[in-house]
């Protein structure tokens, strides 16, 4: 596929792009969100390195920028402070503009040093990570390589649109304004786009027990990441700190 592109091959333009965004879903969820954020679960040292990477060329992020940003919603939850919160700031604004409200957050060096305390920058970051602008360039030349220049820019730009414009609004935007809920806070669940979200759509029962590792709590709930993070654990390259939580079968969902 790296040789003349054939645009009877166009299929693997989205197969790609919509692989290499559910490993950057996957990544954000279960490293940045479960691991860091929450401290859910602790990973070793390679695991962490490992994950770094993956989200350095896949989405070019900030491990501390996004954490600080997270806990910030935590602390001020659809009230004024939150970053990105759509009965704040209005669905539609959070829906269209969430990159444009979490790269403010993220510039904040307040925001850094209040809630990011704990995630100093290490050698890595110094050398590579906090380059972001290098990572997607190697990730788009490798893109490139593999599956030749056209398709490769096309992957690029299609995983581009699905993470920062689909799968990041869904959860921030619909995440606090419409779905099901098992308990009372102001978040709400999405049994079907947590498939794609690698389980972060099941927000109200994030939002309950946020140091709960595994985000499903009903027999119908599913959680990819979920498994992710059994596989690490069972390889050892993981270690469950928080408890998963079950909804008792007698109590039925809202919404």
């Amino acid at each position: 596929m790296s040789g003349m592109f054939v645009w009877s091959d166009i299929w693997i333009v989205p197969v790609v792009a919509v692989a290499v965004t559910q490993l950057a879903l996957i990544a954000t969820s279960v490293y940045l969100h479960r691991a860091l954020a929450h401290r859910a679960l602790v990973v070793t040292p390679g695991a962490d390195v490992l994950f770094r990477i993956v989200l350095w060329i896949t989405t070019g992020q900030s491990r501390q920028e996004w954490v600080a940003v997270h806990r910030k919603h935590h602390a001020f939850t659809d009230r004024e402070g939150d970053p990105h919160s759509p009965l704040v700031l209005g669905f539609w604004r959070v829906q269209l503009l969430n990159v444009v409200y979490y790269i403010r957050e993220a510039r904040n060096p307040d925001t850094i040093a209040k809630f990011a305390r704990d995630l100093a920058p290490d050698w890595l970051d110094r050398v590579a990570f906090s380059r972001g602008l290098v990572g997607p360039a190697l990730g788009i030349a490798l893109l490139c390589v593999v599956l030749g220049v056209v398709p490769g820019l096309l992957a690029a730009l299609l995983h581009a649109v699905l993470y920062v414009f689909v799968a990041a609004p869904l959860i921030n935007g619909l995440g606090h304004w419409r779905g099901a809920q098992n308990f009372g806070n102001t978040a709400y669940n999405s049994t079907v786009l947590a498939w794609l979200t690698a389980g972060e759509s099941l927000h109200n029962n994030h939002h309950a027990h946020p140091r709960a590792p595994k985000f499903s709590m009903r027999r119908l709930e599913f959680d990819p990441s979920w498994l992710v993070i059994r596989a690490l654990a069972a390889m050892r390259l993981a270690m469950v700190v928080g408890e998963p939580v079950r909804v008792p079968a007698n109590r039925e969902p809202r919404g």
